[in-house]
């Protein structure tokens, strides 16, 4: 008795295994099988897309798009895993060629550039503070000589 009780319990067990891996099958056969509307839906929200990415202005005020940025994307995903064009992408901007570095870099650049100039500068630069300090001497030279002849 005991024995066929097992034996029952067992024919169970197999039979419902076999059952849920049917099921399984049948499930992903009809995940396989199943295609993304995307024609539809492009169809359906074109004029839409064809506002902007994010959402547009419509008599001062902002308006988001219909459409998830979400769906937005899978959607943008279908189609171009179709081979179709997608032509709702905004243009984009010619990519930076010089690198923008750290500013504490460049100013220390342009501070020895700005001191190179100088250096060659310098010798001018000595020769003109000499002749004003002798001038400011020479007058206050000149300032003495008129106030001791005035006393």
């Amino acid at each position: 008795m005991c024995t066929g009780l097992i034996g029952l319990l067992t024919n169970l067990a197999n039979v419902a295994s076999d059952m849920a891996g049917k099921a399984v099958k049948s499930v992903a056969k009809a995940v396989g099988e199943y295609q993304y509307p995307w024609g539809e839906k492009l169809a359906k929200y074109k004029d839409e897309l064809s506002k902007g990415v994010w959402g547009y202005w419509e008599l001062g005020a902002w308006k988001p798009l219909s459409i998830s940025a979400r769906r937005r994307a899978r959607l943008r995903k279908e189609v171009l895993l179709a081979g179709a064009d997608w032509e709702f992408d905004p243009e984009r901007k010619e990519m930076r060629t010089k690198r923008k570095g750290h500013k504490v870099d460049r100013l220390a650049a342009e501070k020895r550039e700005r001191t190179a100039e100088l250096m060659e500068a310098m010798p001018q630069m000595l020769a003109d503070y000499r002749k004003r300090r002798w001038e400011r001497k020479m007058k206050a030279e000149d300032d003495a000589a008129k106030k001791a002849l005035q006393e």
